[in-house]
């Protein structure tokens, strides 16, 4: 299998559905819940094991969908948000790849390897394509299992 963490980001360590009326906010096509989102884990704990399953040789990858209902000029501007949230919460952390995709995209086509995923639909269909899928909720201890 390949030595690959994938992370899904809202809902998984980004508190997206937590921010008070995130989806008006995506409805009316608003960046904000994307930008003001809180952390889900701690981010420091996060950033060190991410950092040194890398240097354990992993590759670290984001696999998130954009807003259900949106435009191309949304899209660009949800993506600029998502990345923009990455680099200010997990700066020390270099992403081997950043994959925002279309919502509904089967993430296995993505990438391959561990995928922590808030959602169930997601974690089955990547495990049927081969990968091994975790809930979000074990996140942290998964990662530091892995160490």
């Amino acid at each position: 299998m390949t030595k690959t963490i994938c992370l899904d980001m809202d809902g998984t360590f980004a508190d997206l559905y937590g921010v008070d009326n995130w989806l008006d906010y995506l409805l009316k096509s608003d960046t904000t819940p994307y930008e003001i989102a809180r952390p889900l884990v701690n981010l420091n704990i996060l950033a060190r094991y991410l950092n040194k399953l890398q240097k354990k040789g992993y590759k670290i990858s984001i696999i998130s969908w954009l807003s259900k209902n949106s435009t191309k000029k949304y899209d660009e501007e949800v993506t600029k948000a998502k990345k923009k949230w990455l680099k200010k919460h997990l700066k020390s952390v270099a992403f081997d790849n950043i994959s925002i995709v279309p919502y509904g995209t089967p993430k296995s086509t993505c990438g391959s390897g561990y995928l922590w995923d808030d959602e169930e639909k997601n974690r089955k269909e990547w495990e049927s394509a081969g990968g091994i899928a975790r809930n979000a909720d074990t996140l942290i201890k998964d990662l530091q299992a892995m160490l």
